[in-house]
């Protein structure tokens, strides 16, 4: 029997992930659920799954959340001490799907059990990857890509020499707007860039797909899981979302993953692997599809992957500061503090102003400098956001 742990159970990524493990619960023995808000949606799964504990990000919500477990054998906890403590105990898997900054910490922590961890978390690859994957080899851990792109790729690469690799492609549908006027995504609200037309998501990553910010995190995500050089990494567009990834070879062939937009894909690739097991996601129906369209992605509408290029070349601790900055613009963009064409000249003012930092490039950098280079880029970019209204 498999042990596991979710970091991030009640979010899409570790809802899609419960739901796999549920259809065959004989096989799996959960550790640790965590979540934030969703107290329901967590006790209600704790419960489900005959978790050991569950935990709330969210000290305010532990009241609440033991109500709900009351007269169950399950623990209790909360706050983000807490989900860290989660993570650390042993579990042969573990699935890391904590949105944002905040998921870096536990997954971190999860590895020190020199098991697998599932990685659906960019910013821990985004901010941290050299450490993160030393961290994992130092304790004998593998990490697997979650991200249905990076799984694409990693199963494009199997049984392959990454020496003969040419190019990378990841694949980007072009988000909500991809169809709109480019004079008018200036005036471009919240509620209008949180509908995608292919995959169903939270707000967040939905908004980072329609100003292709989650492309330039993924780009970066493939510089550092798959160490290939910044100038071999490309993105496209490709509205149908059925071609996920491909990576070209030297002899001129290329390798492309097609699969439904469903992430129980990737997620259940990176559950059973190195095996595969039936997930049940639609068989595709190419006759049905009859074609597919590809075109490349213009810079002046997603001029976050001339960012993401930049970030790559400069390397060192750039990737925090891209990613902080990122997150503060969206939030001002969500608060209506800013547009949702000044998310990308916030970033790029962000890293301009936290370019003279000291260690910035620092090769050897720690998760701590990792940290603290994070909270000084929020202030910045805070700063950058308040000089806007």
């Amino acid at each position: 029997m498999k042990t596991i742990s979710i970091l991030g159970a009640t979010g899409s990524i570790g809802q899609s992930t419960i739901d796999l493990i549920a259809r065959d619960p004989s096989r799996y023995d959960v550790v640790a659920l965590t979540g934030g808000r969703n107290v329901e949606q967590l006790a209600k799964d704790a419960k489900a799954l005959g978790a050991d504990i569950a935990v709330t990000c969210y000290e305010d919500c532990f009241a609440d959340l033991k109500a709900l477990l009351a007269g169950s054998d399950i623990e209790v906890a909360a706050g983000s001490d807490a989900v860290i403590a989660a993570a650390q105990r042993p579990a042969d898997w573990c699935m890391s799907a904590i949105v944002g900054s905040a998921g870096l910490a536990p997954g971190w922590a999860a590895l020190t059990n020199g098991n697998t961890l599932a990685l659906a978390n960019k910013e821990s690859l985004v901010t941290a990857g050299p450490i993160l994957l030393a961290h994992a080899k130092a304790h004998g851990a593998t990490i697997l890509p979650v991200d249905s792109e990076h799984s694409a790729v990693f199963q494009a690469l199997v049984g392959e020499d990454m020496a003969s690799v040419e190019r990378v492609i990841i694949t980007a549908s072009g988000g909500a707007f991809r169809d709109w006027p480019l004079e008018k995504l200036a005036t471009a609200t919240p509620s209008e860039a949180a509908s995608h037309p292919n995959w169903d998501m939270g707000q967040r990553i939905t908004i980072d797909s329609a100003s292709m910010f989650n492309k330039a995190m993924e780009l970066i995500e493939t510089k550092e899981f798959f160490e290939v050089s910044p100038d071999k990494i490309e993105a496209l567009i490709h509205p149908e979302s059925l071609i996920h990834a491909m990576v070209g070879y030297c002899d001129g062939g290329i390798m492309a993953h097609v699969g439904p937009h469903d992430m129980r894909h990737a997620i259940g690739y990176a559950l059973h692997w190195p095996d595969r097991a039936d997930v049940p996601v639609e068989r595709l129906d190419f006759a049905k599809i009859a074609q597919l369209n590809f075109k490349a992605p213009d810079l002046a509408r997603y001029p976050a992957l001339q960012i993401a290029q930049d970030v790559m070349r400069a390397g060192g601790l750039t990737g925090a500061v891209f990613n902080a900055a990122k997150e503060q613009a969206l939030d001002g963009f969500i608060a209506g503090d800013i547009g949702f064409m000044d998310m990308a000249p916030v970033v790029a003012e962000t890293l301009d102003k936290m370019s003279s930092h000291p260690g910035l490039q620092n090769a050897k950098f720690t998760l701590d400098d990792v940290l603290n280079v994070d909270q000084l880029s929020r202030i910045a970019s805070g700063e950058i956001i308040s000089a806007r209204r």
